[in-house]
């Protein structure tokens, strides 16, 4: 087994929040906040503990309110790959920022998954189980009675070894992606041009039997909508 903690991430900050409206109408999703903090801040709190120093982050959507947030932040270090001329979707925009990224495995983050603090801790975990040998991509997953506001029979089913097969036949299935995956640069290889969904490479990783899964242990929000914030802001004032 190769392990290597990953020490770079990409935040996926680029969407329009279409779904989040009325309140993107004037903020960015990443801040728009939740118990008072926005979003953003979550994600780079817990990749900071997990000993992650280096976070590129890709903007288009009122972006510059994001730079503005950030301005006075030193840890993780923060980079940003500009999408305002076009946006590229979570595919495209990793594709993107692979230079800035490095030729190592890294953590990616969507702007709208959200579980309790636990200072970094799953992310140790993903890093624990990362193989580089092995693996293209690894995936965090939450059993779908672990899951809140999420829509959708499941994504995908999960071996022993944590090897992962999407649901490709729209069945139940007891796994939901939370969002946050480890990739590897070489997944990217031969990506298609301009905006894709990454779901495309994850299938080319699955075929070659190099797609795997952890499971969260924490409750999950999918929190992408104005009444997710509202229901995970009610898990944690009875948390």
């Amino acid at each position: 087994m190769t392990r290597s903690a990953p020490r770079t991430a990409m935040y996926l900050a680029a969407g329009l929040g279409e779904r989040m409206r009325p309140l993107t109408n004037s903020l960015p999703k990443p801040l728009v906040p939740l118990a008072g903090r926005p979003q953003i801040d979550y994600a780079l709190d817990r990749l900071r503990d997990a000993g992650v120093t280096r976070v590129v982050i890709n903007l288009h959507y009122l972006g510059g309110m994001i730079r503005g947030h950030l301005r006075e932040r030193r840890q993780p270090e923060i980079i940003y790959s500009d999408e305002s001329d076009h946006l590229l979707g979570p595919g495209g925009g990793v594709v993107k920022a692979l230079p800035l990224l490095g030729d190592q495995a890294f953590f990616v983050h969507n702007c709208d998954s959200f579980w309790q603090a636990d200072g970094g801790r799953i992310f140790r975990r993903m890093a624990d189980m990362w193989d580089d040998a092995r693996m293209d991509a690894l995936l965090l997953l939450a059993p779908l009675g672990n899951a809140s506001c999420f829509e959708g029979p499941g994504d995908y089913f999960m071996s022993g070894d944590g090897a992962l097969r999407r649901n490709s036949a729209k069945i139940e299935a007891p796994y939901a992606y939370c969002g946050v995956q480890i990739a590897h640069p070489r997944l990217f290889a031969n990506a298609p041009q301009g905006a894709f969904s990454t779901v495309e490479l994850w299938d080319r990783a699955e075929q070659s039997g190099r797609l795997f899964g952890l499971e969260l242990d924490a409750h999950w929000f999918h929190t992408g909508t104005p009444d997710a914030l509202t229901a995970a802001e009610q898990f944690l004032s009875i948390a």
